[in-house]
């Protein structure tokens, strides 16, 4: 028995980006050690291709720690990884089910004991969850917004989680062609929420010889902005003197990099900075809602090469 989104949830995934709300799929993953407690876990709509009881799976030959095996679905060959075992859960006896994912190019399934239902949040009611003990989540959501008892849901870093399963799907290797150059004085402001995305960020920028501000949400880094315009008029200079781009991820804590976009694309004090989106999110679909707020490139995590071609032509522009 499979299931895709149903024709609601299509037409609702489709002008989420256009709004202040971030969707998430609610599922659950098992019992911690002593608790008899179902914690909620969300992903975005927009990286689930498919929702399915799991199918039969082929366990590979040295297949890395948390690997159930890998499933053939629709004449795909798709990897299948535990998310309860990741996350210390014990599900409960039965099927469960497959998450079929789609994100940074890469396909891939995540086994979940059950799937509750589909909310969207306020991004003002998703907090960064750093600091808070948990690495392999990015963010906690307020699914009932302000109300004092609301339901938590751990948003989880499955880029992460990827990484760590199988390195190679997500990494930077080393760029071909020229480091690029700057104007003088400026640097590159970037925002993620991923600690291990900024991690890899960094190497990829600092591989290309770029100096940059690397800044934990889209929050951050609007605050940021608008310090180092006050620190440009102060030294009698435009803000476009200190910082040459701004790279963004969309998915953050507080705010998102749709708002960001379109902060800095509305305040004319910001007007000739161009905004490049880095994203998971990949499709036609989030594509459009990028270039509807006014970004000046959209480039897929992570691939070195791509990322250096987009900052060398958007610069060129500048």
């Amino acid at each position: 028995m499979s299931s895709q989104p149903s024709s609601r949830t299509t037409d609702t995934r489709n002008t989420a980006g256009n709004s202040s709300k971030f969707e998430l799929l609610l599922f659950q993953l098992g019992t911690a050690a002593g608790s008899e407690q179902r914690e909620l876990f969300g992903i975005n709509v927009f990286k689930v291709r498919e929702i399915m009881v799991m199918p039969q799976l082929t366990k590979m030959v040295n297949a890395p720690a948390h690997v159930l095996g890998v499933a053939n679905i629709r004449g795909q060959i798709i990897t299948v990884i535990d998310l309860p075992a990741i996350t210390g859960r014990t599900p409960a006896k039965g099927d469960g089910i497959l998450l079929v994912t789609e994100f940074a190019r890469t396909t891939q399934g995540f086994f979940v004991e059950n799937v509750t239902e589909i909310v969207q949040v306020d991004w003002k009611h998703v907090l960064s969850a750093e600091g808070r003990g948990g690495e392999l989540v990015t963010s906690i959501a307020r699914l009932d917004g302000d109300a004092e008892n609301s339901r938590l849901a751990q948003v989880l870093d499955v880029e992460r989680i990827l990484h760590d399963v199988m390195p190679d799907t997500a990494d930077f290797g080393k760029p071909t062609g020229p480091k690029i150059q700057l104007p003088p004085g400026s640097v590159v402001l970037a925002a993620d929420d991923s600690a291990m995305a900024r991690g890899i960020l960094e190497k990829g920028l600092n591989s290309l010889g770029i100096s940059f501000i690397m800044t934990h949400s889209g929050k951050e880094a609007w605050e940021r902005l608008q310090s180092l315009a006050v620190q440009a008029k102060a030294e009698g200079k435009s803000v476009r003197d200190k910082v040459a781009l701004l790279l963004t991820d969309l998915e953050m804590p507080e705010m998102d990099g749709f708002t960001l976009t379109r902060n800095v694309k509305a305040d004319v004090q910001f007007s000739g900075i161009p905004v490049v989106v880095h994203s998971s999110l990949t499709g036609t679909a989030n594509e459009a809602q990028v270039q509807s707020a006014g970004a000046d490139a959209y480039i897929a995590k992570f691939h070195i090469d791509d990322l250096a071609a987009t900052l060398r032509e958007v610069l060129s522009k500048r």
